[in-house]
């Protein structure tokens, strides 16, 4: 099983560790935050966004689409009660594919949705909490 590991570094500033790769998070500024790294649903929603944009350029590069100057927009809101995100739309931008015909656009779509965060997201049956204190 693979493992991420997030330390409290101090204040509201956490480092994740996931094999070789560090990653800074920061609470928000009205809790204690200094704005100094992206905070949790930032992380969450670019998550999304670097996932799609890993499946469609992999998909471009094996079907001769151009990739160069992809962009990938994660825009959502935010709810209460209880305190979720909604209205999560996913926007894929490639403007030198040349994928004009309804065919290729749909295959685009089709590996976009398979991201596996989404794929998470779509068919999550729970997520299991265990609190260790010694």
């Amino acid at each position: 099983m693979e493992n991420v590991t997030t330390y409290l570094k101090s204040g509201m500033l956490f480092e994740s560790q996931m094999g070789d790769h560090r990653l800074l998070i920061e609470g928000p500024e009205s809790w204690g935050g200094k704005n100094s790294a992206p905070m949790p649903p930032q992380i969450f929603m670019a998550s999304i966004g670097s996932c799609v944009g890993v499946l469609v350029a992999h998909f471009c590069d094996t079907h001769q689409l151009d990739p160069t100057d992809m962009s990938i927009d994660v825009t959502y809101d935010s709810a209460e009660h209880p305190t979720r995100f909604i209205n999560i739309k996913v926007a894929v931008h490639l403007p030198n594919a040349k994928c004009d015909d309804e065919c290729t656009r749909k295959a685009i779509q089709s590996v976009a949705e398979h991201c596996p965060v989404h794929e998470t997201i779509t068919l999550l049956e729970g997520i299991e909490f265990t609190i260790i204190t010694q």
